[in-house]
């Protein structure tokens, strides 16, 4: 039987986090097998708000939950782990309960992995969709001489003079206003890119690192032509494998990217409460800027 020492009382205060804790929570990631992402975790406890549990044996965290809020009533849910050795004690619940409650009647959603999906349902979650993981070396295409599609799109590193437009086709396509997320981005990504028609913003995408990888995301396109253009383009840009969670919905995307070298990962199901769907615009939503997933 456990101590009393080793398993956290119901009542363990939960506190909000911050970036003083960036390394119990990368530290957290690691116990469960998941990448370190201190990068990812700076902007998640900048961005977001965090909460945790402490561990009652003074080694760090139990667990954590980040909380990351838009405009509209709408806010993403992420992070939610529980230390190997306080697992299926009810900390996971509790904190999902806590943050519930918190967030009144905001709607929220989340990405959820197979082990972590019969908890948000039995709290009232539903699934609305699902991820598709991909993970690969990015081939280029080889040239037929043929013209594409997207040949009219102009995709170029991004600069300081595109936030504001980026933001205003943000804003449409999400379906909420992103601004203290996406004014971290340029110094959150390796690599950040746009794609133009005409000198219209049609399109951005970003590159940020995790792991010995770069995460495709966020990544923003008016058709799949586009996005496939911005994904070449940032893949170009570095050396490392890339990882992209896409909506699964986007299956010619996905089709497209399986052909030019990513493979098939484990997947999540999208989840929301309070909300029949997600806000936005799906068909130009390929890929978030993180999944979070707990």
């Amino acid at each position: 039987m456990p101590s009393s020492l080793s398993r956290p009382h119901a009542d363990a205060p939960i506190r909000r986090l911050n970036r003083g804790d960036l390394v119990p929570c990368a530290d957290l990631c690691e116990d469960r097998g998941w990448p370190r992402d201190e990068h990812r975790w700076g902007l998640l406890l900048s961005a977001g708000t965090a909460y945790g549990i402490d561990d009652p044996e003074g080694k760090g965290l139990a667990a954590t939950c980040v909380v990351t809020s838009y405009g509209q009533g709408f806010a993403a849910i992420g992070m939610l782990l529980v230390a190997e050795r306080y697992t299926r004690q009810g900390i996971a619940r509790r904190l999902m309960r806590h943050v519930i409650e918190a967030s009144g009647e905001t709607v929220l959603g989340l990405y959820a992995t197979a082990s972590g999906r019969p908890l948000y349902e039995e709290l009232g979650f539903e699934t609305v969709g699902q991820a598709e993981r991909v993970i690969g070396h990015f081939r280029p295409r080889v040239s037929n001489g043929s013209s594409s599609a997207a040949s009219a799109v102009t995709v170029r590193p991004a600069a300081a003079g595109d936030l504001h437009a980026m933001l205003r086709l943000d804003a449409e396509v999400f379906g909420a206003d992103r601004t203290h997320l996406l004014a971290r981005l340029p110094a959150f990504a390796d690599h950040l890119r746009v794609a133009e028609d005409g000198g219209e913003l049609v399109g951005y995408a970003a590159i940020w690192p995790s792991d010995r990888l770069h995460a495709v995301g966020p990544l923003i396109a008016r058709d799949t032509d586009t996005a496939e253009a911005l994904v070449a383009s940032l893949a170009e840009a570095t050396d490392r494998p890339l990882r992209m969670d896409a909506d699964a919905r986007h299956a010619e995307l996905l089709g497209r990217l399986k052909e030019r070298g990513l493979q098939a990962a484990p997947g999540t199901t999208v989840m929301a409460y309070r909300a029949a769907e997600l806000p936005g615009d799906w068909a130009r939503r390929f890929a978030p800027l993180t999944v979070a997933t707990g």
